[in-house]
């Protein structure tokens, strides 16, 4: 975007928000004809974390007010009223807000494991409230004893930016009850709660020796203000852009072990609730994902025979296409372990390594219109069998990885704009069982500065992923995941907020179906107020 209107925007509150769980909101008949200077509170279309009807327990890990870059530390103490086993866990962060301040990211965890990362919103002068929830059952294995904790959301309080966050985060246990049927989720864990979760100690990592499935989670997070934050915007240094990057947008995730190749995939391209230089898009409703990091999900099955060892094995995690020195990409770590109960050891060997030469074409046009054309991809595939107490299973994992964008953009960048797509295929065969999600995230917008200093912005967001899990050719579970944003919002620069005349419509639909059922939720707001919120399953 424009850099200079980022830089004015600093006296903007950037904002989004995510009310979840909390059914469909009031609609109102008539909204303002512009924007004034209170709106509605937070709300997205994505589904509430549904609930066991089984016996429950409340713990509260933290309650805290955030101004500066100061984290929270307290202690976690396993409730004593719903065992040691549960059904589920769910996440719940509430916040609250108000006056001016930025959007910042947030992350908490319990016992070194990271287990929510978050955005915040921009407040409006009255305050906002908002809330997120997250299962997060697959981390059972840290919850089940006394762990420290620590949360920050990074702040900053002065005469500018009034806005502390006033932040209480809750965990509800739900008592154990039989399983529930696999379901085909993209990102998800599979069907058994993980036997350990360790957090990634640097680039140092011991399994334990009876490993028989081993996954890597990684919040990767381009953010911080700077061009990374932006990343799919960068251009080559020969291009006359603000956001420069010598191989361009293309950016990977690659996981290796021992400095071998073991994981790779695309990076969600998240719009933060400051993003593409206007905030009256993201008041009400957030483009996908920004109040609910998913983390990228690698398999390294493949690899347990040789972490089997006991003997401490170098993991990395780095992003590929950041220029060197480049600030901007977090990378926190989690491994969870499925241990084979029948086995003190599980041995076998990684028997396939197979990698494409990776693909990153970009070609600059100069013109009165300047035009970058990029196109990029990557391709592994890793095979391995264990011998455990249940016989030899082979594990074969491939990702397949594509990328194609269009920038163009004007001198002075008074129009700039983006069409991208990426897609990140994953197939997982394990024994009989086959595993496959198709992932497509889409890009399309456009930001221009015009007459008078309005500047307006148009975009769609897309988060797109079809998954099924297969056996002896039998579908056991499948589902389609189809999250869309799109935001049109025009706005003075360059004045006092009073001044800004800002007017702007959002819209969000979040539909999932698939053998666990559906769920199909409508949002649009016009200036702040949510007009309809509708539910079609």
């Amino acid at each position: 975007m424009k850099r200079q209107i980022m830089s004015m925007l600093a006296g903007l509150a950037l904002a989004a928000g995510s009310l979840l769980g909390a059914g469909p909101a009031a609609a109102a008949d008539t909204p303002p004809a512009e924007f004034g200077t209170d709106w509605h509170d937070p709300v997205t279309a994505v589904p509430p974390v549904t609930r066991p009807h089984a016996k429950s327990c409340q713990v509260t890990v933290v309650e805290a007010q955030f101004r500066d870059f100061t984290p929270y530390k307290g202690s976690y103490a396993p409730s004593k009223g719903c065992g040691d086993r549960w059904s589920k866990v769910v996440l719940r962060l509430d916040g609250s807000v108000k006056g001016r301040q930025y959007d910042r990211l947030g992350h908490l965890a319990v016992g070194g494991v990271e287990i929510l990362r978050t955005s915040t919103p921009q407040p409006s002068p009255d305050g906002i409230a908002w809330s997120v929830e997250k299962d997060i059952t697959r981390y059972s294995d840290i919850l089940r004893r006394t762990q420290p904790v620590e949360m920050l959301i990074g702040n900053v309080v002065n005469e500018t930016y009034t806005g502390v966050f006033d932040v209480k985060v809750t965990l509800t246990f739900y008592a154990a009850e039989r399983a529930a049927k696999p379901a085909a989720q993209p990102d998800e864990a599979p069907d058994r709660v993980p036997d350990k979760v360790l957090a990634l100690d640097g680039t140092s990592l011991t399994t334990p020796r009876n490993s028989e499935r081993i996954l890597a989670e990684v919040y990767a997070t381009g953010s911080g203000g700077g061009c990374e934050e932006y990343w799919y915007l960068t251009v080559p240094d020969t291009a006359p852009y603000s956001c420069k990057a010598a191989g361009g947008p293309y950016r990977e995730v690659q996981i290796k072990v021992d400095g071998q190749l073991a994981g790779i995939a695309a990076p969600f391209p998240t719009v933060w609730t400051g993003g593409w230089s206007n905030p009256f898009l993201w008041y009400v409703t957030p483009g996908p994902r920004a109040f609910d990091i998913k983390p990228i999900q690698y398999d390294l099955t493949p690899f347990a025979a040789r972490l089997n060892d006991g003997r401490p094995h170098r993991v990395e995690v780095s992003v590929v296409g950041v220029p060197a020195g480049r600030t901007g990409w977090s990378t926190p770590t989690n491994v969870l372990v499925w241990q084979d109960n029948g086995s003190d050891v599980v041995t076998g060997a990684l028997t396939r390594h197979e990698e494409s030469a990776p693909v990153n074409s970009v070609t600059y046009t100069p013109g009165s219109e300047h035009r970058l054309d990029t196109k990029g991809g990557h391709r592994l595939t890793v095979a391995g069998h264990l011998n455990t107490s249940h016989g030899r299973v082979a594990t074969t994992v491939t990702r397949v990885l594509g990328n194609t964008s269009v920038h163009r953009w004007t001198e002075g960048e008074n129009l700039d704009a983006l069409k991208g797509t990426w897609t990140d295929d994953g197939t997982v065969t394990s024994g009989r069982r086959i595993s496959a999600t198709h992932r497509t995230y889409t890009m399309d917008g456009v930001t221009t500065l015009g007459a008078g200093d309005r500047l307006r912005t148009v975009l769609t967001l897309g988060d797109k992923a079809d998954a099924v899990v297969a056996q002896g050719g039998k579908r056991l579970a499948w589902s389609r995941l189809d999250d869309t944003y799109s935001g049109d919002a025009t706005y003075t620069a360059n004045v006092p907020r009073d001044q800004r005349h800002a007017v702007g419509t959002t819209a969000e639909r979040y539909r999932l179906y698939g053998s666990e059922g559906c769920y199909d939720r409508s949002l649009r707001t016009v200036q702040g107020t949510v007009t309809e919120d509708r539910l079609r399953c």
